[in-house]
């Protein structure tokens, strides 16, 4: 088992940021974002109210929330960046996730009082507004902003692979999206069509509880361990079977923290025989190839497997090598060579176990003789079902 963890530093040909520079990222663009939702929010509810536009007023408050989330964006980040420990061995990234999953219910709450204020004014045609034409010029500097923001935002997420961040940025764009709405509701109440504000106003509700909705579920399948989605994991696996030595995968599993995919995997290779060094290096390869050619991809446990082991008999009852060679040597003691044997290697296939012993190259003689001393040491195990096969291999002293 190699379970190995990405230099936080450069990665095969990636280069991530470094965990505290990642941090830093996030800061500064939520600190950018908080100071223009703080003036848009103030801005527009304050434009509303004077300019009679109810679908304003809620995009305002939809800014402010805005402004609520790059507060938990700042704590959840800050939280976020600890390194790992005793009890957190794999790091403090899912605060960031579980942050987002109150980001998201924050906007579900948003979206629903939202809506509630506006059926209201729907139900009493005598209390709706009746909007002025400047309230046009305040949401189009929103949807500007916004959608700017939006940019700004969704860029860092994507450098910083932060969910949190991507997750306020598309809070910024659900801003300009609903500032689009009000420009329509406000034109529509201007030209004589008035329940057409607080109509607007419901979409902009709607607007914010979806996005709300998307960012809870999203969140929630991080948070139960949910796997990569099916393109990914096919990369993955054409990453694994591209290493040489490969034969075939299985009992792959993936999960997600934070920016980070998880990856476990079970290889099985192509000789059976090959030794524990090799097929280290093996999965070495397997490892650094997922890391350095597969986006978030953090942290990867490679299992070697010499066959497949949910096909094959399981061997859990043969025993280790203490056993098994205290038997060979006792059923061996009185043949030819038994006492200059060098090693015995054991390979568990099938169920069963194969046999290779390492003796003198003086100790075989010719080839008719090397074959029935083989014989002899195969036939003095015939009795050991867990023995399917011997083989003698001769070798020059050792220098």
């Amino acid at each position: 088992m190699a379970a190995v963890h990405a230099d936080p530093e450069v990665v095969g040909d990636r280069a991530p940021m470094t965990r505290d520079a990642r941090y830093r990222r996030i800061r500064r663009v939520t600190l950018v974002g908080t100071g223009i939702d703080l003036g848009l929010g103030i801005g527009k509810v304050a434009a509303g109210w004077f300019a009679q536009s109810q679908a304003l007023i809620a995009d305002g408050l939809h800014s402010l929330s805005d402004l609520a989330s790059d507060v938990l964006v700042l704590f959840a980040a800050r939280q976020a960046n600890a390194e790992a420990d005793a009890d957190h061995p794999y790091g403090h990234e899912r605060i960031e996730t579980a942050a987002t999953v109150g980001l998201g219910l924050a906007l579900i709450a948003v979206g629903f009082g939202v809506g509630y204020e506006a059926v209201g004014r729907l139900l009493d045609p005598t209390t709706l507004w009746r909007p002025h034409a400047w309230a046009l010029w305040v949401a189009g500097l929103s949807v500007v902003s916004k959608e700017a923001l939006y940019q700004y935002t969704v860029r860092a997420a994507r450098r910083t692979r932060s969910k949190l961040l991507e997750a306020n940025a598309w809070h910024h764009r659900s801003d300009a999206a609903s500032s689009v709405v009000v420009i329509v509701g406000v034109g529509a109440t201007l030209v004589g069509l008035h329940d057409l504000d607080a109509i607007a106003a419901l979409v902009v509700a709607w607007m914010i509880a979806r996005i709300g909705f998307g960012l809870v579920r999203k969140s929630m399948r991080e948070l139960i361990d949910t796997g990569l989605d099916p393109e990914q994991l096919a990369a993955i696996r054409a990453t694994i079977l591209s290493v040489a030595g490969v034969r075939a995968l299985h009992l792959l599993r993936t999960r997600q923290m934070g920016g980070k995919a998880l990856v476990d995997v079970h290889i099985i290779l192509d000789d059976p025989r090959m030794s524990v060094s090799e097929g280290h290096q093996i999965s070495e390869t397997v490892r650094g190839r997922l890391i350095g050619r597969i986006d978030n991809v953090d942290d990867v446990t490679v299992h070697i497997d010499p066959e497949d082991d949910e096909l094959v008999a399981p061997g859990r009852n043969l025993g280790l090598r203490s056993e098994v060679e205290a038997r060979l040597r006792e059923r061996w003691a009185a043949l030819p060579g038994a006492d200059a044997i060098r090693r015995i290697d054991l390979h568990y296939l099938g169920g069963r176990i194969y046999v290779d012993v390492e003796m003198p190259l003086d100790t075989a003689g010719d080839a008719a003789q090397a074959a029935a001393l083989r014989a002899r040491y195969q036939a003095a195990v015939a009795g050991d079902k867990d023995i399917a096969e011997v083989r003698l291999l001769y070798t020059d002293a050792p220098k």
